[in-house]
């Protein structure tokens, strides 16, 4: 597994020679340079391509000169030094951007109604054709064509959302529509060994059941009508990505890493929104829906049938999200800490200091007393926790025939 060390420290302890930990730091920070270059690199080349196709704002130009800057690009790539490398994949990206930007900003403009089908049919065909490619490593150009690959797969997507909005589909349909756009990124992530794009799948996932954020003035909201169900899907994938780090190699378990970690993340905002609402499960799923056209009898009939679903619904209230919650925290806190997943463990910790920082607002602002049980609580369950581990400490020394220094 990854992780967080002082070299200087494990040099003088005698755990790793001078030469490993200079070989060690050199590793780091050219892994940190490259992230850095390419990082300004893509944002040159979408800024490019997307100022290019404002101020052409013609098809015809957009695509001759989109094209000439893809022969360009790959004509460096395939006879240039590798100095000049860069410059070939960028020409060649601005150039597929343009082709594949200009292309759907001219049918969603000009050619509506055949906008979704086209989309989602050329964007299919891109994203197959561009991952071949980059598996067989037909264009000598893995950057480019992954990159296309990904064009492909945003045009494909944009195209059944299109079709799906336009349309007024809703429901089951949406939600298996969220699902495989979440598919697609997790496996093109993986493919293409960008974890950057497995992270986005998070986002597709979580709106299956409408879990998402908006912006208004001055506010970015996090919402989750359906914060237990959510939990419990994000829980699923937390499990799911945690069997696979401990199944495959290095290579896919560290894909599965960060979506775990975003799960998590995502897990913990929906217990927020529980702790701070309470939760009638299911509400908005098989609860009735709301009118289209609000009037007074449509509200009364509304609010009735509402009441009667809530009657018999899993209703969670607020104080027992709180309770719940926390104990799930400090569980969590001890279980990375002991397994060494400082992803977890931080965000464990961050999360408990906004639990409690929330509560203290919400709950316990006026009741001094509260704070009282809650910190002599916390007292003999480090305890425990301290006595746990050394136990376990205790138990894989007696396994290995070695004294663990604190046991």
């Amino acid at each position: 597994m990854f992780a967080v060390a002082d070299t200087d420290k494990l040099v003088d302890d005698g755990v790793i020679a001078p030469e490993a930990a200079r070989e060690i730091e050199a590793r780091s920070r050219q892994a940190m340079v490259t992230l850095g270059i390419n990082t300004v690199l893509c944002l040159g080349i979408l800024s490019a391509t997307g100022g290019l196709i404002l101020w052409l704002q013609d098809p015809l130009a957009v695509a001759v000169v989109g094209l000439m800057l893809l022969a360009g690009g790959f004509a460096i790539l395939s006879r240039g030094s590798g100095e000049l490398r860069m410059f070939g994949n960028a020409a060649a990206l601005i150039g597929a951007g343009m082709l594949c930007g200009g292309g759907t900003v001219e049918l969603v403009s000009n050619h509506p109604q055949i906008a979704g089908q086209m989309l989602s049919v050329l964007g299919g065909l891109i994203l197959a054709g561009a991952m071949f490619a980059f598996v067989r490593d037909l264009a000598r150009a893995p950057f480019v064509t992954g990159a296309v690959a990904l064009m492909g797969l945003a045009m494909h997507v944009g195209g059944l959302g299109y079709l799906i909005a336009d349309n007024g589909v809703s429901g089951l349909l949406v939600s298996l529509f969220y699902f495989y756009t979440a598919g697609l990124l997790v496996a093109g992530g993986w493919l293409l060994d960008v974890r950057l794009i497995t992270a986005l799948a998070i986002v597709p996932f979580a709106q299956m059941l409408d879990t998402g954020t908006f912006y208004f003035h001055a506010a970015y909201v996090f919402y989750s009508p359906e914060s237990t169900l959510s939990i419990l899907q994000m829980a699923v994938l937390l499990a799911a990505c945690l069997w696979v780090v401990g199944r495959y190699g290095e290579r896919t378990a560290r894909h599965a890493r960060i979506l775990a970690m975003l799960g998590f993340v995502v897990a913990n905002l929906c217990a927020l929104v529980g702790s701070l609402w309470g939760d009638v499960v299911g509400e908005t799923i098989w609860g009735p829906a709301e009118p289209q056209v609000w009037t007074e009898g449509a509200w009364d009939a509304y609010s009735k049938a509402r009441e009667a679903f809530r009657d018999t619904a899993l209703v969670i209230s607020e104080g027992v999200y709180s309770v719940l919650w926390a104990a799930a925290l400090v569980a969590l806190l001890f279980w990375s800490a002991h397994r060494g997943n400082r992803g977890l463990f931080n965000a464990s910790l961050v999360f408990g200091v906004i639990h409690a920082y929330t509560q203290m607002f919400e709950s316990f602002g006026e009741e001094p007393l509260a704070y009282v049980i809650g910190g002599l609580a916390l007292i003999p369950i480090a305890w425990g926790m301290w006595r746990f581990d050394r136990w376990i400490k205790a138990q894989a020394s007696a396994a290995s025939g070695v004294q663990h220094p604190d046991g």
